[in-house]
């Protein structure tokens, strides 16, 4: 799967999830700009495995600050 495909699956679960336009949600944003807590990333990582099928390590977890990193370690998680 591209990057392109995936940022698209990204950017529809996390519109889904944070209730945020998806025309707003870009590579750059920030999680925490939207008032994410760990709750709601919790959600959103479990959502984005689910659709995925996979399994995010928790040092790729720790480095997810915006939609982009969540796309690379959904790429990495790939590999």
């Amino acid at each position: 799967m591209n990057r392109a495909d995936v940022f698209s699956k990204v950017k529809a679960l996390v519109s889904e999830t944070l209730e945020v336009e998806e025309s707003k949600v870009t590579e750059s944003l920030r999680f925490e700009d939207l008032g994410a807590d760990s709750f709601d990333l919790l959600e959103l990582v479990t959502a984005m495995e689910d659709e995925f099928g996979l399994t995010m390590d928790d040092d790729s977890l720790a480095n997810i600050a915006t939609v982009g990193d969540a796309v690379d370690a959904i790429l990495n998680a790939e590999e």
